[in-house]
């Protein structure tokens, strides 16, 4: 992966926009006119992830998606539901054609992710639970594990 002169292609990376393309909020347990007394939340967080190549030449968009449920630990029933789908617009130049998949599904969403996880935190503060801090996403062992998964539906 070098050029005439040897040297290793030089990436441009620069984030267009990001922006929330769909967000939702369920608070069940203030549907169910409940308060939170005794409340130990067990947490679910799913991450997807997805990515296309935009018509405009280098651009791609990625979109993150996260489903976060907290159930109580003492009996199981459902505290919230919150799902975000999360993009960003990268223009990205340099990245060598059969290493920008793993490109596009590694380094944008870890660029991305802290804006994320602060809409996370103020969304469950603002729905009436503490301010949830998603811990750092994998995003590698994450591509893995659905490079790992495609083969599983490839062989059977």
């Amino acid at each position: 992966m070098s050029d005439a002169n040897g040297e290793a292609p030089q990436i441009k990376m620069q984030i267009l926009s990001q922006y929330i393309r769909d967000l939702s909020f369920e608070n069940a347990l203030a549907q169910k006119g409940l308060q939170g007394g005794d409340v130990q939340p067990d947490i679910q967080v799913q991450v997807s992830l997805d990515a296309t190549k935009r018509s405009t030449e280098h651009q791609y968009e990625v979109v993150q998606k996260y489903k976060i449920s907290a159930k109580n630990r003492v009996n199981g029933e459902a505290l919230f539901l919150m799902e975000i789908d999360y993009g960003g617009l990268f223009h990205i130049e340099g990245v060598p054609e059969e290493q920008m998949h793993p490109f596009l599904l590694i380094e944008c969403p870890r660029m991305v992710f802290p804006f994320v996880r602060r809409i996370v935190s103020d969304m469950t503060r603002d729905g009436g639970f503490p301010p949830l801090n998603l811990d750092a996403v994998d995003f590698l062992a994450l591509y893995r594990q659905e490079l790992a998964r495609r083969a599983q539906v490839g062989q059977a």
